[in-house]
């Protein structure tokens, strides 16, 4: 059972900040069409993801963000409120990355983590590996997008 921390968003997260079973709230971005439109333009060009009219003819209907559009948001929120900063060692990876409703223009989004697991490396002393699983939110409080994740952190003192 996951307990939710109301503590606010830092950067300053160490490993030891990170505790099994809670779930930190973090980020918010106001998603336009403009960033959607722009980020397909460059990435992803796809119908649906290009504008409203050529969204009209898919089986979606309307313009949406891109899978991995979301995928860059979630991570500049994290990077800013709770992943990043100077105990950030980096990441080995994701796992079962899950696109579960679209993000459209107009939706704000929001993020949290819940911190599955952790444990101290034996081999870097001062360093720990957290998994995490995170999701990102819809303005109803929908899930739209969920990753599970792991990351290095330095510990304080380290």
């Amino acid at each position: 059972m996951s307990t939710t921390t109301a503590r606010p968003p830092t950067s300053e997260f160490a490993y030891e900040d990170f505790v099994v079973g809670e779930t930190i709230p973090f980020g918010h971005i106001a998603v336009t069409a403009e960033a959607i439109t722009r980020y397909a333009r460059a990435f992803d060009p796809q119908p649906f993801h290009l504008s409203e009219d050529l969204a009209k003819d898919t089986n979606i209907g309307r313009l949406i963000a891109s899978g991995y559009h979301t995928c860059c948001m979630i991570m500049r929120m994290g990077a800013e409120d709770i992943l990043g900063g100077p105990y950030a060692m980096g990441s080995p990876g994701l796992d079962e990355v899950k696109f579960l409703k679209p993000v459209f223009p107009g939706d704000e989004i929001s993020a949290r983590c819940t911190t599955l697991d952790k444990r101290e490396l034996k081999s870097k002393p001062g360093v720990g590996l957290i998994h995490c699983s995170i999701e990102l939110l819809n303005g109803k409080g929908e899930a739209v997008m969920s990753w599970d994740m792991k990351a290095f952190r330095r510990s304080r003192g380290a």
